[in-house]
């Protein structure tokens, strides 16, 4: 029997190729970059399936050169905004992703990112091999502790719910959220629903976790940041959007809000003369969230295992849109 065609648009952990190997014939892109457009028109031709990353653009243009064969789009990511969903349904083509497996890693980048910008590590570290670091001096590099603070959580899912788990053993005072409702299991932990506007003001840390929507398009604007005292930390592990980043700089230059790490950008990458990489309070990461091999090596896996579940007509993991042609392998 023919094996089904499939296509890899980068180079992924061996768990996931290993699951694909031993029933389709396996064809990937040879590189950690990402695929050319023009590139991924030619390879995509006549394929089964194809397991693509965030940074692919699936559109209309690609399905229709991959052909009739084509039953299905794995993600090897959470977000799937990269796949044109409307056209993936009107040819039958079934969608999925790979959801909860990153929130251990991205809860914990977003803690680390958060003590890293709070207590002015990377000052230090920068002082250190600038030839800076002198005699002790009482003022120099005072950050902040966390110890009876006020932590406010943008988007209390997996991910926020997470992040306030590991920052109550820090002596927090008070954890509040905002989402579009409140959530049973904020009890858990001790967090409060608020507005939005309690959140901006009472807040001394704000971690951003939510997903962006036409709702939370540049919720963090210059209103929002003039409503925050002047002494907090934004710190954003969900999505660039969030944030109006021009109004972010201002705010930061202005010391209207203290400090901020971002692990998100609008645009990813941020260009290298962005303003914000000129702030001493700014810390801005290459979005390192998922930046695990336990996260990845499982974000590989999922991926596969959908493929090879829709190809057998079995229920996947994640599933955007269901699958109305199978195959059988």
């Amino acid at each position: 029997m023919t094996k089904i065609k499939v296509f890899v648009t980068r180079r992924i952990p061996q768990p996931g190729l290993a699951i694909l190997q031993q029933d389709c014939d396996v064809q990937f892109w040879d590189s950690d970059e990402a695929i050319p457009q023009e590139e991924l028109l030619k390879k995509v031709q006549g394929v089964g399936a194809l397991l693509c990353m965030l940074t692919d653009k699936i559109d209309d243009e690609v399905l229709e050169k991959a052909g009739e064969n084509l039953r299905i789009v794995s993600t090897m990511s959470v977000g799937y905004e990269h796949i044109d969903l409307e056209a993936c349904k009107r040819r039958g083509i079934a969608v999925t992703n790979t959801p909860n497996v990153s929130t251990d890693s991205v809860s914990e980048l977003t803690v680390s990112l958060l003590l890293l910008v709070a207590r002015r590590l990377y000052e230090g570290i920068r002082a250190v091999h600038g030839g800076e670091w002198g005699k002790w001096k009482p003022m120099w590099l005072c950050g902040v502790e966390l110890t009876n603070k006020t932590v406010g959580i943008l988007g209390l899912g997996r991910i926020g719910y997470g992040v306030a788990k590991r920052l109550k053993p820090f002596g927090i005072d008070r954890i509040i959220y905002h989402d579009v409702c409140r959530v049973s299991y904020a009890d858990d932990i001790g967090a409060s629903y608020v507005d939005f506007p309690t959140l901006l003001s009472d807040s001394d840390i704000i971690c951003i976790c939510c997903n962006l929507t036409p709702q939370t398009k540049h919720k963090f604007n210059t209103k929002a940041f003039e409503k925050m005292k002047n002494s907090a930390v934004l710190v954003n592990s969900g999505r660039g959007g969030v944030i109006q980043h021009d109004d972010l700089y201002e705010a930061l230059r202005t010391n209207t809000i203290a400090a901020a790490g971002l692990d998100v950008t609008e645009p990813e990458p941020l260009p290298k003369d962005h303003p914000l990489l000129t702030l001493n309070n700014c810390i801005v990461l290459p979005h390192m969230g998922s930046n695990t091999w336990e996260s990845r090596n499982s974000m590989s896996e999922i991926a596969a295992t959908n493929i090879i579940s829709v190809l057998n007509g079995t229920n996947a993991v994640g599933e955007v849109i269901p699958s109305r042609n199978i195959y059988g392998l």
